[in-house]
């Protein structure tokens, strides 16, 4: 098994994409998530499946056994509507990142990649709709999202240190707004690409006229494909780039302007009822990818309307079967 995968959160919606093409790459995966097997959201059989809690050491050094690189994509987590109202557990995540390095180290894992997040960067550059797009060094000085962000931050500071202290090549990517297929679209965790689609597409089944958007609309995002997540995220972790790296999209768009897309893909005109007192995050947060474009060679390669005309297609199906 020195040749394996270990993908941590391979349950999760990344995760699940992240199993899919590098058993498709032809590499021999191990896939843990702490939920049971039957709620993957993307199960694959010829996978070494387990069910473990990777808060817990044990746990951690059990799923490194034997394993030469790791993906740790496990997380307690959610959209903004989550993140806002459960800091604590957020934090918690922490506990994950920890104890899988320490499993890690002592494995003598090849190499260990992180998924960091653009919550990492500092408040100061995200207070207005028209910012300049996020650079690395913009996480400096620190005023991450509370809860989520410093979890995050403080976690690819541990990942570098392990790098200085221990020899443990480490990876760190912060994804910005990752969207697609088999992700979370209803029950408080969605993120916005997936929480517009559905509401338009029940809107749609059911004959209604209007929709909830959180805050004014005017607050503004980039959003990235999943394909181009997983794409990115492996080119790290072969990389010989041991800073953080951008992976996300630069395409800016207001939520207003997201909601006006899935509109047109759906063929309807809603009413917009906006609720000013909603979680809302940031003002404004783009990807800047110059670091990753120049050092990697990596750009996204789906437009936002057509992945979100993948993602609005599965959505509305799901809620038409009920």
């Amino acid at each position: 098994m020195a040749d394996s995968v270990l993908v941590c959160g391979a349950g999760g919606f990344i995760g699940g994409h992240l199993v899919k093409h590098l058993l498709a790459s032809g590499r021999k995966v191990r896939a843990v998530d702490i939920k049971p097997r039957e709620q993957w959201y993307q199960p694959f059989a010829e996978a070494d499946n387990h069910c473990a809690d990777l808060r817990d050491l044990t746990a951690c050094r059990h799923a490194a056994e034997g394993i030469g690189e790791i993906y740790n994509l496990a997380a307690d987590m959610g959209g903004m509507g989550f993140i806002e109202t459960h800091k604590a557990e957020c934090m918690l995540n922490v506990l994950i990142n920890t104890h899988l390095l320490m499993a890690a180290r002592d494995a003598g894992a090849r190499r260990f990649f992180f998924s960091s997040s653009a919550c990492v960067y500092a408040a100061n550059h995200q207070d207005r709709p028209d910012i300049t797009a996020l650079r690395e060094d913009d996480a400096y000085p620190a005023m991450p999202e509370d809860g989520y962000g410093w979890e995050k931050l403080f976690s690819e500071r541990m990942c570098r240190h392990f790098t200085e202290d221990y020899g443990l090549p480490t990876r760190v990517a912060r994804y910005h707004n990752v969207y697609g297929t088999f992700e979370t679209y209803a029950g408080g965790r969605e993120k916005a690409p997936a929480a517009i689609c559905r509401k338009v597409a029940t809107a749609k089944l059911r004959g209604e006229t209007s929709i909830e958007i959180w805050g004014d609309g005017e607050q503004t995002r980039s959003f990235t494909y999943i394909d181009d997540c997983v794409h990115g995220s492996r080119l790290v972790m072969d990389s010989a780039v041991a800073e953080p790296l951008n992976v996300g999209s630069s395409e800016k768009v207001t939520i207003n302007q997201l909601v006006s897309i899935v509109e047109d893909i759906a063929g309807v005109k809603l009413e917009r009822r906006h609720q000013l007192d909603a979680p809302r995050g940031v003002r404004g947060r783009n990807s800047d990818n110059t670091r990753i474009e120049s050092l990697l060679g990596w750009s996204p390669s789906t437009s936002l309307r057509d992945g979100l005309t993948e993602l609005y297609r599965w959505i509305h199906d799901r809620i038409a079967r009920g």
